[in-house]
């Protein structure tokens, strides 16, 4: 399609599409509570509709206090019946997908329901919005005379009793419109191979003769296939092969430590990052800035929004708010309720709220992924966001990360043992650990009161992680690729001592 047809057809959609945007920007309450009746009404006549008489009620006060919030646990035992081909469980059209997610590296995998509409009026929409933001922003983009590298998920569709399940990548893959594959590379069949190794060479081949304009994927994988691309062509940069390149859309982990990786090998003063914030249990927020770290929560997706504040999270005194009654600042758990049937259900990732009007956020981590064993509240951002200005001071370079508390023994205190790969080691490890410990207490007040004279907390330790070990042990547990990811932060020592072991 020529290039200034692409762009009026986009600038059509564009306009049309803004209208319903500035709907939700200018009363997004309204449009929340419009949303939720119509997704109880959409479910009257299921089992769960039936179980809670969605059918009676008005308002979200009744639906608070009548529908209890789930976990994936409680939910599993429906799901399981839908997947054996079961309909009209939790929600009215049958479901035929579901995207199978581990999250991090959790042996016991998720299936979370796709429905018709969630694939079309959430993922699908949020790609076309995503598009039409960027180029509202940047009207003299050229992205589209050239192809997208998408980078996603390494499994395909498995079919059993009727459905089908698959990495959420797969999903979208196979359901995508024809056209969709000539704007995109590589080839839907090299996306979809299983084998994580073979598939990085058969994307490299298959792209670097391609005209790329933008790219698409999760930062941690997205790195290795384009540091695979440079050793493959012996370039230097990436824009010396796809001189076109201008954008690159990102979600599934923080970017926060890959920033300056990139930056190295796009030496493009107005190379765009645009970050979204999307799993298999919807799409849920686009940066609609340039330049920007916020991101705007999309209202009209067919999600219905909760928080939980993170300093009452599974407590007796847990307290859960619509997005009316949230604040700036402080850290949440979402809840979902969507159109695939997730009723109140926790997705286990958290925010903060940086804008109530419009509604933007931060993503600042998982529930489960902090450090809290000595009251320090350590949670993922603050160690990103500690890592990065260290690694700036140091000139070093991460490849991963995970950490886990040293627990206390006796008359010893308790501390952080750290596991660290680097691209780019510093040249004084103690050096790093001591601006790395000020900048943890610079971010976090509990930590830095737990860390004063030692009172509770000793300094961190510092372990320095081989090459390749974070990608050898996803490998042994046949997690590579795609989506899965190394658990940053965690209460136990579980991941760190096994990681500590393949150290060796």
């Amino acid at each position: 399609m020529p290039f200034p047809l692409v762009n009026s057809v986009a600038s059509w959609f564009l306009k049309k599409r803004f209208h319903q945007i500035d709907l939700f920007l200018k009363y997004p309450n309204e449009v929340q509570n419009e949303l939720l009746l119509t997704l109880i009404d959409s479910a009257k006549d299921t089992q769960i509709g039936k179980q809670y008489d969605f059918a009676s009620i008005q308002n979200y006060k009744t639906f608070s206090e009548r529908v209890p919030v789930r976990s994936y646990e409680d939910y599993q035992p429906l799901i399981e019946r839908s997947r054996l081909g079961e309909d009209n469980i939790f929600w009215p059209t049958p479901i035929k997908w579901f995207a199978k997610s581990s999250g991090t590296t959790n042996a016991k995998s998720k299936f979370i329901p796709v429905s018709p509409e969630s694939l079309e009026d959430c993922h699908y929409a949020a790609s076309k919005d995503l598009l039409c933001m960027y180029l509202n922003n940047n009207e003299d983009s050229q992205m589209f005379i050239g192809k997208s590298l998408r980078l996603g998920g390494s499994k395909e569709l498995y079919k059993e009793n009727g459905t089908a399940f698959g990495d959420l990548s797969a999903i979208l893959i196979d359901n995508m419109p024809f056209w969709a594959e000539f704007s995109s590379t590589p080839s839907s069949k090299v996306s979809l191979m299983s084998d994580w190794e073979h598939k990085m060479q058969a994307i490299v081949d298959e792209t670097i003769n391609e005209n790329v304009t933008s790219l698409t994927g999760v930062p941690s994988w997205m790195l290795v296939l384009l540091n695979n691309v440079l050793e493959t062509t012996g370039k230097k940069n990436l824009l010396e092969i796809w001189p076109n390149l201008e954008v690159y859309f990102h979600g599934g982990v923080s970017f926060t430590p890959y920033v300056d990786q990139y930056k190295s090998i796009l030496p493009k003063k107005d190379f765009k990052y645009y970050e979204i914030y999307n799993a298999s249990e919807g799409f849920f927020a686009i940066q609609d800035k340039n330049d920007s770290s916020e991101l705007l929560l999309m209202l009209d997706y067919g999600i219905f929004y909760e928080f939980i504040p993170m300093d009452n999270y599974n407590t007796p005194q847990e307290k859960i708010i619509p997005l009316s009654e949230v604040e700036k600042g402080i850290n949440y758990a979402i809840v979902i309720t969507t159109n695939a049937g997730l009723w109140r259900y926790k997705i286990g990732d958290t925010v903060r709220f940086t804008s109530l009007n419009p509604y933007r956020i931060k993503i600042s981590g998982r529930t489960k992924h902090h450090i809290n064993v000595f009251g320090e509240e350590l949670i993922i951002e603050n160690a990103e966001d500690a890592l990065k200005r260290v690694c700036k001071k140091t000139n070093a370079e991460i490849v991963d990360f995970t950490a886990a508390p040293i627990f206390m023994e006796g008359k010893e205190k308790g501390a952080h043992e750290w596991l660290i790969e680097f691209r780019t080691p510093p040249n004084d490890i103690n050096y790093f650990n001591e601006l790395f410990d000020n900048a943890l207490k610079s971010l976090n007040s509990d930590y830095e009161a737990k860390r004063y004279n030692n009172m509770t907390l000793n300094k961190p330790k510092i372990n320095v992680a081989r090459k390749q070990l974070f990608y050898d042990w996803l490998k042994e547990k046949n997690k590579l690729g795609g989506q899965h990811k190394i658990p940053r932060l965690s209460n136990s020592r579980d991941y760190l001592e096994e990681l500590l072991q393949l150290n060796d």
